[in-house]
């Protein structure tokens, strides 16, 4: 489902300049401009490559503008690295499909519902030695492939993570939510002694394939692959932290939403971290990810 922005509220609040460009408020995909489709795929012509380094993967369920934006951003990276773009259309009932038509990118088509599987075929079909995984509902900065590759090319490391922010809304102002980003990325500073893996979210997140293919994801769908992954990743290596804010994704607050208010929202991921604060100073026995309903 579309996310809509205004763009009169982009330019109230203290958001990156270079969202506007990627925030495009068509309702549904018949609104979607032919014009549009060309302008960005001469961006993505122009880092098309036989051989990529990174492979960036986004799966993606009735997000038939959501996508749009998603790849709009991605077309406009600033990075001499080169990479793929893999779509995996999860088995969408909406005009996913019909966008991504418009798109000259890899497109796969995963039928078995969740993103566990959606990304696992799409490593199996990625050409790139290292995995990135983006979200089809957000946008992402120009820097943002280069930071991710910089840590996770580093030696021993095997899997990272970034930060994300939030583009306001009515009921949602920008000030507010940077409070909640403060909030949240002080409790990953304390996450990821022991328990890194829950920091590790598909927005915007890195991996080594040969690794990944070797755990493989969860094959049904359950909330948290990307941490089970990378739980599973962990014995193999390091997990780092990307720490650059202007390496940050962004994407709406249509999670936020789901709890009503903002105030109930805040209030909501409070009591769940308190409820488990203790258990972060100590690591998570070994078990099997792939069956475990956790």
């Amino acid at each position: 489902m579309a996310s809509i922005i205004s763009q009169e509220s982009l330019a109230m609040s203290s958001v990156p300049k270079w969202i506007s460009q990627h925030i495009h408020n068509y309702r549904c995909y018949e609104d979607i401009p032919q014009s549009k489709f060309d302008e960005i795929n001469q961006r993505l012509a122009r880092h098309r490559c036989a051989e990529p380094e990174v492979s960036i993967l986004i799966a993606a369920w009735n997000e038939e503008v959501n996508i749009l934006n998603c790849i709009s951003s991605l077309s406009a990276l600033e990075t001499s690295i080169p990479h793929e773009i893999i779509v995996i259309n999860n088995n969408s009932t909406d005009r996913t499909q019909d966008t991504l038509n418009g798109l000259q990118l890899k497109c796969l088509f995963q039928p078995i519902q969740g993103c566990g599987p959606a990304r696992q075929l799409g490593q199996e079909n990625a050409l790139g030695k290292y995995i990135l995984l983006a979200d089809a509902d957000c946008v992402y900065p120009p820097c943002w492939l280069d930071e991710m590759t910089r840590i996770l090319a580093q030696q021993d490391v095997v899997c990272v993570y970034g930060r994300y922010s939030f583009i306001p809304e009515p009921g949602y102002p920008r000030w507010k939510l940077f409070l909640l980003e403060k909030m949240k990325d002080i409790i990953a500073e304390v996450r990821h002694f022991k328990r890194p893996y829950l920091n590790a979210y598909g927005i915007s997140m890195g991996y080594v394939k040969e690794l990944g293919l070797k755990v493989g994801y969860v094959m049904y769908k359950v909330w948290g692959d990307d941490g089970r992954l990378c739980f599973d990743l962990m014995p193999f290596g390091k997990v780092e932290q990307v720490k650059s804010n202007r390496a940050r994704a962004w994407t709406s607050p249509r999670t936020l939403q789901r709890d009503g208010s903002f105030a109930k929202a805040l209030m909501a991921r409070i009591r769940k971290e308190i409820k488990r604060f203790r258990s972060m100073f100590t690591p998570l026995a070994p078990h099997d990810t792939k069956t475990s309903k956790n």
